[in-house]
């Protein structure tokens, strides 16, 4: 039997190979014996996205750990990452289940775990989950029972605390109207209720059941929003996307061009700062631009880059007081919430951000690029053999590459990945996928057609 390992944020794997009820059981019962050494009487929360086969593999999970007398509480419908882990934090208990496979395609599912603090589960308590997951589950499915489990509304709880904390009556007020992709994930649930504080003719894209994501991966990203980009008017306030799980946010313009993370993390520093009169340390993953420590300079705040996996940023989070941690794929965490990537509490405030201002995206991001000066990332995520990925990983890894053709390296970074400096403005990185057979490579440039360049460059040489 295979050895079950997880990744960046969790184990995820392909549904009816390695993601099977067999291998699920496994996963569920090394939880339990973790739960069971920590805790006399465990309590968890277990939720799931819009996968197929989501509710039969999170009523598996609650059966199994209810036999085994674990206080279950589970989701009544779908539910989103960050509103598993607020339930978790907000009912006290142990642990939460998250049924779900984020971003990846339709094919895919997962198990992610998250902590009693409402964010991911600590790496050492991890390993611990790992090390304890039995060969073989060695179950009698029919004596498992649903005595110690509570069928409970996730979203209702998440819901009461989003109405409290955000200045719905200036939202109203100054009649936002938005533009949302649920991109079929378990976000809609959240949004479709949220729909009533926006104007009637906000548009709600992708929000049905569709476990096959119509087949368009569930990452909010450039690539995989050009069925919605064009459904932008002219007069929407905000347009944004969530990932299959809501952890993930993507941003769009009025004219439907996608705004990237670094540029979201800078405009919530900068409202969290100058507006909400906030503080603490700013904390990104290795993949994020330059100009977000620049902007912590000017407003005098602490910058920490960390590994890539939001559950490094958590760890600093849970010890630190941080206004922000965020990862270049979209997802943030800020200061007042939950120690969680959280997709839906980023729009908010962006969307509270405008209707205070009056201003548009755009017009708020030309403030910033006041102090950052202006910039463009790229990411191109490269589909090669795992010979060749291998052979470049190597040559990273060995300073083989002095240059990119006429771009010249002054500096190699190596903290996850490998990030080659040309100069204050301009990298490229290069990182395989920790969950897909991928190369990533990560371009920023003084503009669009600099980082292009910077992509072309790099691909032709690790290639040639």
């Amino acid at each position: 039997m295979n050895k079950i390992k997880f990744g960046t944020d969790g184990w995820r794997a392909i549904i009816a190979e390695e993601y099977n009820f067999e291998n699920l059981s496994r996963i569920t019962l090394g939880t339990l014996k973790w739960l069971k050494k920590k805790y006399s009487r465990p309590s968890v929360v277990i939720g799931y996205d819009c996968r197929f086969g989501g509710e039969r593999f999170s009523n598996l999970c609650a059966k199994i750990l209810s036999s085994n007398n674990v206080d279950v509480i589970l989701s009544k419908n779908f539910a989103a990452t960050p509103v598993v882990s607020y339930a978790v934090k907000k009912l006290k208990c142990n642990l939460g289940i998250v049924i779900t496979a984020s971003h990846n395609p339709f094919y895919y599912s997962g198990f992610k775990l998250k902590g009693s603090y409402g964010g991911p589960l600590t790496q050492k308590d991890i390993l611990e989950v790992e090390e304890l997951i039995p060969d073989n589950a060695n179950l009698n499915y029919k004596n498992l029972n649903n005595i110690n489990i509570k069928i409970q509304d996730l979203d209702k709880i998440y819901l009461d605390r989003i109405e409290n904390e955000f200045d719905f009556k200036i939202i109203k007020k100054n009649k936002i109207k938005i533009a949302y992709n649920g991109m079929f994930g378990a976000g809609q649930g959240i949004m479709n209720y949220l729909s009533k504080y926006f104007t009637k003719d906000s548009l709600y894209h992708n929000c049905s059941f569709n476990p096959s994501f119509n087949n368009i991966n569930p990452e909010p990203i450039n690539k995989n929003l050009q069925d919605f980009v064009v459904l932008i008017e002219k007069d929407t306030s905000f347009a944004f996307a969530n990932d299959g799980d809501a952890d993930r946010i993507g941003i769009m313009n009025q004219k439907g061009e996608f705004i990237d993370s670094h540029h979201v993390m800078l405009l919530l520093i900068h409202y969290l700062v100058l507006e909400k009169k906030m503080s603490g340390e700013v904390v990104t993953s290795f993949s994020c631009s330059n100009k977000i420590k620049k902007l912590c300079a000017y407003h005098k705040l602490k910058h920490k880059v960390t590994k890539i996996g939001f559950k490094y940023i958590a760890d600093i989070i849970l010890k630190n007081k941080v206004l922000i941690g965020g990862e270049e794929s979209g997802g943030i965490s800020i200061q007042g919430h939950i120690p969680e990537r959280d997709g839906i509490w980023t729009a908010m405030i962006l969307i509270e951000y405008i209707a205070k201002s009056g201003k548009s995206i755009d017009q708020l991001i030309k403030e910033i690029y006041k102090i950052t000066g202006s910039f463009c990332f790229k990411r191109n995520d490269l589909q090669i053999t795992q010979t060749q990925k291998d052979n470049v990983l190597k040559m990273c890894e060995n300073n083989y590459f002095q240059s990119f053709d006429d771009l010249k390296i002054s500096s190699i970074e190596k903290t996850d990945g490998y990030k080659f400096i040309f100069n204050e403005n301009e990298w490229v990185m290069i990182r395989p996928s920790g969950t897909e057979p991928i190369l990533r490579i990560y371009a920023e440039g003084a503009n669009e057609k600099q980082a292009d360049y910077i992509l072309e460059k790099t691909i032709k040489t690790i290639l040639s």
